[in-house]
């Protein structure tokens, strides 16, 4: 008994450090800061990619021409973005980045994706049957879109040894609705990143 104490007592300290040591170091940083823990796809690389794809989209002179034939600013909705890489991404980062992009523009106008369209059409349907006929709102008025942004992420991995790169390649384009005219695509590929895992100590 007088051992187990003893033995106890020795040990009590090292499992307190162990514990107290073991604790999270947390820092803040700016929202807008480059950080790249892991060399794997993270917020800065969408908001670069999404704010380049777009820009190109919007500057394309077939999207100018589009606007001015019709005196009115390019309506378009999101599809679609395909997760091809080898990685468990967020399927809505890349639309919701590009929406706010679009929005934020000025040049083009962002239609509201299918998922909060169904909700508004839920929205509109209880209202008839239980707001005033003043202010409910009609059926049938929706602004519909004229073009659909859809694409695909996927990497490249090259390795050697303890190194390896890893290419990011986000495709886009954007298809008339009615006519499946593809009016604009880009690919973006500046997202290249060089990764060297530690050296194993045994």
């Amino acid at each position: 008994m007088k051992r187990f104490i003893l033995f106890a007592a020795r040990v009590a300290p090292v499992f307190f450090m162990l514990s107290c040591g073991s604790a999270p170091s947390v820092s803040r940083v700016p929202s807008n800061s480059l950080t790249d823990l892991s060399g794997y796809w993270n917020n800065t690389d969408v908001r670069i990619v999404c704010t380049s794809l777009i820009d190109s989209c919007l500057n394309s002179p077939r999207i100018i021409r589009f606007a001015g034939e019709n005196d009115r600013l390019p309506r378009i909705k999101i599809g679609t973005f395909k997760n091809n890489t080898d990685e468990h991404l967020d399927p809505a980062i890349i639309p919701n980045t590009m929406k706010v992009v679009i929005t934020n523009s000025g040049r083009a106008e962002f239609v509201a994706d299918s998922a909060t369209q169904n909700e508004l059409r839920a929205e509109k349907q209880d209202q008839l049957g239980s707001a005033s006929f003043e202010t409910a709102a009609s059926i049938g008025n929706e602004t519909a879109p004229d073009f659909m942004l859809t694409g695909s992420v996927k990497t490249i991995v090259d390795r050697a040894g303890r190194m390896s790169t890893r290419t990011y390649i986000v495709n886009a384009e954007l298809t008339h609705i009615e006519t499946g005219v593809i009016y604009w695509t880009d690919e973006n590929s500046e997202i290249k990143k060089v990764v060297q895992q530690p050296k194993i100590r045994f």
